[in-house]
């Protein structure tokens, strides 16, 4: 069965002194305030479009990690991934990098880097990502 999700911004003002919203309608979880200067030079308490992809992106892996590695014999104990997206003002969203650390039993290094690639290239969200480059940095804790 398919599941849409939903979030919603509203946006008010023109892009350099406006300001908005970003609500996750779906979930009702939360609401996250954005800006142009949250987006372009980085502003406390506000979030961008980025740091709401990165979330998407390290949630998705990890659930594709954790279902890789189950699938390969070796359930993982814990993970913690990372997704630090990188925005340029003048050139857009110019990558993802996925950052991973992982408490994992009886795997070693070679197979957990492999499967934690082969993870990267199914993840749905690396999928959507396509258009720009995808870096992972995989260690065992």
């Amino acid at each position: 069965m398919a599941v849409t999700s939903e979030a919603t911004t509203l946006w008010i003002g023109d892009l350099q002194n406006g300001a908005g919203t970003t609500s996750l309608d779906s979930s009702d979880a939360a609401e996250f305030p954005v800006s142009w200067a949250a987006r372009a030079e980085g502003e406390a308490g506000k979030t961008n479009p980025e740091e709401l992809l990165g979330a998407a992106h390290s949630a998705c892996f990890s659930m594709a990690l954790a279902a890789a590695l189950t699938a390969f014999g070796t359930p993982p104990q814990n993970l913690q991934v990372t997704a630090a997206v990188t925005f340029d003002p003048a050139k857009g969203i110019t990558g993802s990098h996925l950052l991973v650390s992982a408490k994992v039993a009886d795997i070693s290094e070679e197979d957990f880097e492999r499967v934690a690639a082969d993870a990267k290239a199914n993840c749905p969200v690396s999928r959507a990502l396509t258009g720009i480059p995808i870096t992972l940095e995989a260690n065992l804790a």
